[in-house]
């Protein structure tokens, strides 16, 4: 190990792909200016496709203009909090984009919450406006009392739909669960005769890059969730620090699968915003799993996409993976969750494309590091380099100050353009986070002398087993690599001579039989002794979050009741 390799002397900088620079010389340019320059310069190319419906980007510029008369005739102004409640449809894209032209503040909530995590969410941002769904209206109303929020619109996802879809809907739509009848009530609107009634607003507020232009709610799988405020700086430097690295992409000619839900800000930013500034069309995947994600791919034959490993972990079981070309993918991009080797190494022998694995966190917008997708190596099991503009350092667990030396874990902490603001509403948790002036993760990590990471775990994941420091992770890959086992996750739970032990959750794949011992048995010529699970629980499915995080908390708490340890995001 040599002793001149540091943070502070970025080796990463060796593995940019050539014309990736160290910094951007950024554009003072806002999310909503991204839409209007690729209107100008691709007016009739698709941009937004759903279920075969399609939008251009004038349309969808249309669609936009009217929106912001619409809000701006309904009272919303600079600064006003608006919640979007929708999967990835057509009206959430053009909602988005209106409050994002108003310099109104977006509100992005998970259509699978309860009320309770709404109330907070809609509480605590100041929603005053409810974008949602026909099939949530009549809760929503009902809910309504309990916030400030005035007016709600609803869309249906019948709403666009290409003929002969259209007309077979109606009669459909509702035994099958995909529309419901809303009961009317006070400042109660259809999403389709707003836009209606409205003509096409040129209207532009006067923004600042330093404006907050999101609340954007952690996943608060456990406690309260945090309003992470994401300003219009964070939003723009991070589409253009993705530009910049995936530099191989055509403005203009790309074609990507919108499969990552927009509520979350990695398909946020990399599924909308990243593409609308390319001029790329977006097929709207709202039930992203196996068969229609293939479906996707089989019918609008996309160029790029970002999905979460619980996505190519589904199609490569999927049956329709063996008709399905995946030539037409000249790349993909993999965050959220670890993927395993031998997914990676299958999905790219079949597609013959890269996946470049990456890693971020909803306070930093949320992407911090890539691997090369053209340059220089991609390593296996790394989350990559740090982007454009991007510091990061391994600090010591206990002070989170002092530095540790190249290849010793610690916490990885993270500096840049694309770092959020604050917390909302909370100054005591932002102090925390933004310590020091930098993004502290609460992920253990660790560098290597060529300046690619490794997430070793979650910091409050951590078990200590007879003194020593396990890492659920490890045991999580071995299990990954038999052959039988589809899906692992371990935890920590008591032990009576060593503090606490490994149990291990194991989803088998279609077909195939182990036993507890079996798996225990291949962990032994794998992992030190300390490290091999006392218990091994065979599951059908293992909980995830909507972007298809493993929800270890989620078997914690099954397992150990109300000791949940962490605020996992």
């Amino acid at each position: 190990m040599t002793s001149k390799v540091t943070y502070q002397s970025k080796p990463w900088l060796s593995s940019y792909e050539t014309g990736v620079p160290e910094s951007l010389e950024f554009e003072n340019i806002f999310i909503a200016e991204f839409l209007e320059r690729s209107v100008r310069r691709f007016p009739d190319n698709t941009a937004l496709v759903f279920q075969g419906f399609r939008v251009s980007y004038r349309e969808f510029d249309t669609m936009v203009g009217s929106m912001v008369a619409c809000l701006r005739g309904m009272g919303i102004k600079k600064g006003d909090s608006v919640a979007i409640l929708l999967p990835n449809v057509i009206p959430c894209v053009v909602a988005y984009y209106a409050i994002m032209r108003l310099g109104a503040v977006a509100v992005m909530n998970n259509p699978l919450y309860t009320d309770r995590e709404l109330t907070h969410q809609f509480n605590d941002s100041g929603a005053v406006m409810l974008i949602t769904l026909d099939l949530l209206a009549d809760r929503m109303v009902a809910l309504r009392e309990k916030t400030g929020i005035k007016t709600i619109i609803y869309t249906s996802i019948g709403d666009y739909l290409p003929f002969p879809k259209n007309l077979f809907f109606p009669l459909v739509a509702k035994r099958k669960k995909m529309a419901a009848s809303v009961t009317p009530a006070p400042d109660l609107y259809k999403w389709k005769e707003v836009l209606a009634s409205h003509a096409p607003s040129d209207f532009r507020e006067e923004l600042h890059w330093d404006d907050v232009a999101m609340y954007q709610y952690t996943g608060g799988t456990t406690g309260v969730s945090k309003g992470v405020m994401l300003t219009h700086r964070n939003l723009s430097c991070q589409v253009q620090q993705l530009t910049s690295w995936f530099s191989g992409l055509v403005d203009g000619e790309e074609i990507f699968i919108g499969g990552l839900p927009f509520f979350h800000i990695f398909g946020l930013t990399t599924t909308l915003n990243f593409p609308i500034a390319m001029g790329a069309a977006i097929v709207l995947v709202p039930k992203p799993q196996g068969a229609q994600l293939l479906e996707a791919i089989r019918k609008f034959r996309p160029t790029f996409s970002p999905l979460v490993p619980t996505m190519y972990i589904s199609m490569m079981h999927d049956p329709a993976i063996e008709k399905t070309d995946l030539s037409c993918i000249k790349g993909l991009f993999s965050g959220s969750a670890p993927l395993p080797v031998e997914v990676i190494r299958e999905f790219e022998r079949r597609s013959g494309a890269v996946i470049a694995e990456g890693f971020g966190m909803t306070e930093s917008c949320p992407v911090t590091h890539i691997n090369p997708f053209d340059g220089g190596p991609r390593k296996a099991g790394s989350i990559g380099v740090p982007i454009s503009n991007t510091e990061a350092r391994i600090v010591d667990l206990a002070d989170g100050v002092t530095e540790m030396p190249v290849g010793q874990v610690g916490e990885l902490v993270i500096r840049g353009p694309q770092v959020m603001k604050g917390y909302l509403n909370n100054p005591g948790a932002t102090q925390e986070a933004l310590a020091g002036d930098w993004l502290h993760t609460g992920d253990i990590a660790k560098m290597d002398e060529d300046g690619y990471f490794y997430i070793v775990d979650r910091k409050k994941d951590m078990i200590i087993s007879g003194g020593y420091n396990v890492y659920p992770r490890d045991i999580d890959e071995v299990l990954h690599e038999h052959p039988k086992v589809q899906d692992a996750c371990s935890i920590g739970v008591p032990h009576a001579h060593r503090g606490e032990a490994v149990k291990a959750f194991v989803v088998l794949k279609d077909g195939e039989s182990a036993t507890e011992q079996e798996l225990i048995d291949f962990c032994s010529g794998k992992l030190a002794k300390y490290k091999w699970p006392v218990s091994v629980e065979f599951r059908g499915e293992l909980p995830r979050s909507t972007v298809g995080k493993i929800l270890r908390k989620d078997l914690r708490e099954e397992t150990l009741g109300g000791g949940s340890r962490d605020d996992e995001e």
